[in-house]
């Protein structure tokens, strides 16, 4: 992030900042995180604001996948400050952090396969939430998911393990949404699947902003960021190279192409 400040300001470019009527959700202080004796993140900074849409860009291995299982908890060793809807979770388990309405759409999907669609759809039900003020937060039911993914609607008794990888790409997200999250962290979605799946989950993760439900996802297809998302956040090794607008992004080729090029 040292780099790229005096880089933007050279160039007339602001860093992207809170308005003042948006309340961070999540806020990200120092995150690292080790497989093993190896650190994979180091000192990881960020924050997703109420009804936005960030996306963690960068290359294979740089980090984007394990950032979103160490705010779930999943990283066995971690530091750092991770601050979610005012309380630090930093150290709590993947349950609890989960039952406080953060939602993981993990990249390999994990569904239940000898479960039929409905039956995962009850697995990951929790009761509805209020924002802090009180006010009442998106309630998914059934009847809203299979609406948001009509090809579900269409097999509420298959299996899951007899449905294609876009099916079940959806069917993870659904499975998700049912536990009534504040906010999404969506791994991948646009990997592996269809061009017909590609612009479904375009189109619902439109509709969740609208709903105001928040999405952290990891994502390398910039096509499909300018698609969905406010702000960037770009890693590289573990590290924050930048974090703005896309259209601040634009501004900084060489940044693009040290850090998102194949």
């Amino acid at each position: 992030m040292a780099r790229v400040r005096p880089l933007l300001r050279r160039q007339g470019i602001r860093m992207h900042k809170p308005s003042q009527y948006q309340a961070a959700l999540l806020t990200v202080e120092n995150l690292c995180a080790w497989y093993g004796a190896a650190q994979i993140l180091f000192d990881v900074n960020f924050e997703v604001r109420r009804g936005e849409v960030v996306a963690l860009m960068g290359r294979n291995g740089a980090g984007k996948s394990t950032t979103l299982k160490t705010l779930m908890g999943l990283m066995e060793r971690r530091a750092g400050c991770v601050t979610w809807m005012g309380r630090d979770i930093s150290a709590q388990p993947s349950y609890r952090i989960a039952a406080s309405g953060l939602g993981f759409v993990p990249e390999d999907r994990r569904i239940f396969t000898d479960l039929t669609v409905l039956e995962n759809l009850a697995v990951g039900r929790q009761p509805p939430r209020r924002w802090p003020e009180g006010i009442s937060a998106p309630e998914w039911t059934v009847e809203r998911v299979f609406a948001l993914f009509p090809n579900l609607a269409a097999m509420p008794e298959r299996l899951g393990g007899q449905m294609s990888g876009g099916e079940q790409q959806m069917l993870t997200v659904a499975r998700t949404l049912m536990g009534n999250p504040f906010l999404v962290l969506l791994d991948e979605p646009s990997e592996g699947v269809a061009p017909i799946v590609v612009e479904q989950m375009v189109q619902m993760i439109l509709e969740l902003k609208r709903q105001g439900v928040s999405i952290l996802l990891s994502e390398q297809n910039l096509h499909f960021a300018r698609l969905v998302c406010d702000r960037v956040v770009l890693l590289e090794k573990g590290q924050v190279r930048f974090a703005g607008s896309l259209a601040e992004l634009d501004q900084l080729e060489q940044l693009k192409q040290d850090y998102l090029t194949m």
